[in-house]
């Protein structure tokens, strides 16, 4: 009898495990302008990892000034299609904002080179409402993060968001994508 016991609580514990896990197929939408994509870390044994969509320069002007797709002074849902997610296991600090264990979804405040990372607890939604603008409830905003501004060495030419270890329990956040790299420093707690 103890043994069916432990082995039925074992199970259980097992599928509730299995269960819990957010699965990231279904924030990745088919799109071959702006094929799905994710990166993730695992840090001090907790793994965090982002889901979105990438789409591609296509000789188009992204960032800045007139005629850019991604203009000045907006919110951008930092990919194509639904809304940019992010799911940690650990609770983090993102540069100063404290952010529990759970998920998010990912936009950016472009403020002509002075961009800033909004972490927001909505998630599922799509990216952009229909007359263009980010699709987020500010009232639902845990943090903004000033993002450490670069340009790259060359074109990028398909958006690329990276998860990465920096050592001990630090990380970081980046994107790139046109001829800009922006990136936001977090530590595992």
């Amino acid at each position: 009898m103890r043994r069916f016991t432990f082995l039925t609580l074992l199970a259980a514990t097992t599928l509730t495990v299995a269960f819990a896990q957010t699965d990231k197929k279904k924030f990745m939408t088919p799109n071959a302008q702006s094929p799905a994509m994710d990166s993730s870390v695992t840090i001090n044994g907790k793994e965090i990892w982002m889901a979105y969509h990438a789409p591609s320069v296509k000789g188009r002007k992204i960032f800045g000034g007139e005629g850019a797709l991604q203009k000045d002074e907006t919110n951008w849902r930092a990919g194509a299609d639904q809304a940019t997610f992010l799911h940690t296991d650990a609770a983090l600090d993102l540069n100063g904002v404290a952010l529990p264990a759970g998920e998010y979804t990912l936009f950016i405040a472009l403020d002509k080179g002075k961009w800033q990372l909004i972490v927001n607890k909505q998630t599922g939604q799509w990216g952009i409402k229909r007359d263009g603008t980010a699709n987020f409830d500010d009232a639902n905003t845990v943090g903004r993060v000033a993002m450490t501004m670069a340009k790259t060495p060359a074109l990028v030419e398909q958006l690329k968001w990276t998860l990465s270890g920096t050592g001990g329990s630090k990380g970081m956040l980046k994107l790139e994508w046109e001829n800009v790299a922006a990136s936001v420093p977090f530590t595992v707690k």
